[in-house]
């Protein structure tokens, strides 16, 4: 199918957006590898860090070279979510994360699916895998939400900590051809229920921080993206050119 300068740019643009949050939440998620407090999860988050590597590097390859985009570009030129790129703090604050981003990315990526776009391939394959996302998110909700007064309230502290980076998730990206409000208003209702069910509380506070929800996508990151940043970028940009 013939398309327009115009479309083309619109088409990079939006691949470069999912692709540097699911780059950027996976390298989170690798960061558990020896830590996470259970064997079981241990293979799980890489798991779920695998599969958002996958989906990364099909995305910025529709957008150019995956490797220069995802070890040579500065701070600024990362259209991630902040959400995806806040530190993994304590097992709790890690699923609420999750929770936020995949209930977001399942109905995103099913509304693609459905469509006849250029993402319509990657995500008819993706939305299986972040249907997983999902069920794990949720049913670690519901484990430490409605477990010991410990969990509940490290789940609670992770839930109300993350609120105000969720309403950037809904804003319009160019190229995506889908309905923001509609997906907003679904991924509240399913999230609603999530926490209803694990005995939480749905934060009352803004879903926006500080800055305008926007931000990630506009290149405005919080400041624990750099150290991450640099941390993933040090092994390539300290050895250019070199091979394996």
């Amino acid at each position: 199918m013939t398309t327009t300068p115009a479309e083309d740019t619109a088409r990079t643009a939006a691949a470069l957006a999912l692709g540097d949050d699911a780059l950027v939440l996976s390298h989170r998620l690798g960061e558990w590898a020896g830590h996470a407090p259970v064997l079981e999860e241990e293979v799980a988050l890489a798991n779920i860090a695998l599969d958002l590597l996958g989906q990364a590097r099909v995305l910025l390859s529709m957008a150019g070279d995956e490797d220069e985009l995802a070890f040579l570009r500065e701070e600024r030129a990362f259209r991630n979510l902040q959400l995806v790129e806040q530190p993994n703090g304590d097992f709790a604050h890690t699923i609420a994360r999750q929770l936020y981003f995949s209930a977001h990315q399942y109905l995103l990526y099913d509304a693609l699916a459905s469509g006849e776009g250029p993402f319509a391939p990657l995500a008819g394959k993706a939305v299986k895998e972040t249907a997983y996302h999902l069920d794990h998110a949720e049913q670690w909700t519901l484990r430490l939400g409605d477990g010991t007064d410990e969990s509940h309230a490290r789940m609670q502290r992770a839930v109300d900590a993350l609120w105000r980076h969720t309403g950037e998730m809904f804003q319009p990206v160019e190229g995506l051809d889908v309905d923001p409000a509609a997906l907003e208003a679904a991924w509240l209702e399913r999230v609603t229920e999530v926490l209803r069910r694990a005995t939480l509380t749905v934060p009352e506070g803004p879903r926006t921080g500080a800055w305008k929800a926007g931000a990630g996508r506009q290149g405005l990151h919080t400041e624990p993206f750099g150290r991450m940043l640099a941390e993933m970028q040090h092994l390539h940009r300290s050895h250019p050119g070199a091979t394996w």
